[in-house]
């Protein structure tokens, strides 16, 4: 479904990009905005975060429930040349997940629906550092791609609690990496350039505190790795 989201908004982009090129020149917005060495902004946006595992044992696959969660953050830009920008994107990403196990996990344990069921809150503190690669400007768009490394602190990380599973604490890192990779287009506008975006994140660390009872944990025990994915939309205002 994500894959096929990325190709469609790409066609579109590309319509139109192509769209612009095909007509007659038009009047520029912001013609030297893209000319200053440093400039700043702000994005606002959605994410709909995921968590891929990877398990020891053939067991049924736990599922999450996806929420839509919040993006809000700064943008600060560095041009290096007409079609090639340092960025740093520092914001707050705010999101939940609710997974699900099931009954065979818990086989010969004694066990109740609550078991079965695990809220992971995340709270990130997110700081990008990306490349972004622009075609040259067609009238008043600019199309682009965008890839980098990010690192993110965990607010609501229950990583240093001593209780566990056992008393219904899922516990997850603090301290998490990701790369990104993503595409948008700038639309240059009478007062200001407003950019929407999607991006995917993919966590590169395992984000999974295991139980204390590491061995025979029906929570943890079987997780062999728990990364995040996620998939932002972002409407950038600079």
């Amino acid at each position: 479904m994500k894959k096929s989201f990325f190709v469609l908004l790409f066609f579109v982009f590309s319509q139109l990009s192509f769209a612009q090129l095909f007509t007659k020149e038009k009047i520029k917005n912001q013609e030297n905005i893209d000319k200053m060495k440093y400039s700043w902004g702000y994005y606002l946006g959605f994410n709909n975060y995921d968590f891929n595992f990877d398990y020891y044992s053939d067991l049924k696959d736990i599922q999450v429930e996806k929420t839509v969660g919040f993006n809000v953050g700064l943008i600060g830009n560095m041009r290096i040349n007409d079609n090639l920008d340092l960025r740093l994107e520092p914001g707050l990403i705010i999101s939940r997940r609710n997974i699900s196990y099931d009954e065979s996990y818990f086989e010969n344990l004694d066990f109740n629906d609550s078991d079965l069921l695990r809220e992971v809150r995340s709270t990130y503190i997110h700081f990008p550092l990306l490349l972004k690669f622009s075609s040259n400007r067609l009238n008043n768009i600019k199309p682009f791609v965008v890839g980098g490394f990010s690192a993110a602190l965990n607010l609501s990380s229950n990583e240093e609690n001593p209780d566990d599973n056992t008393v219904g604490q899922f516990r997850t890192k603090r301290g998490m990496f990701f790369y990104e990779v993503g595409i948008g287009i700038d639309l240059y506008l009478f007062w200001f350039k407003f950019t929407p975006s999607i991006r995917g994140v993919f966590a590169i660390n395992d984000e999974l505190v295991r139980d204390n009872d590491n061995l025979n944990s029906p929570w943890t025990s079987n997780i062999q790795t728990m990364k995040t994915r996620g998939l932002f939309i972002n409407f950038t205002f600079q």
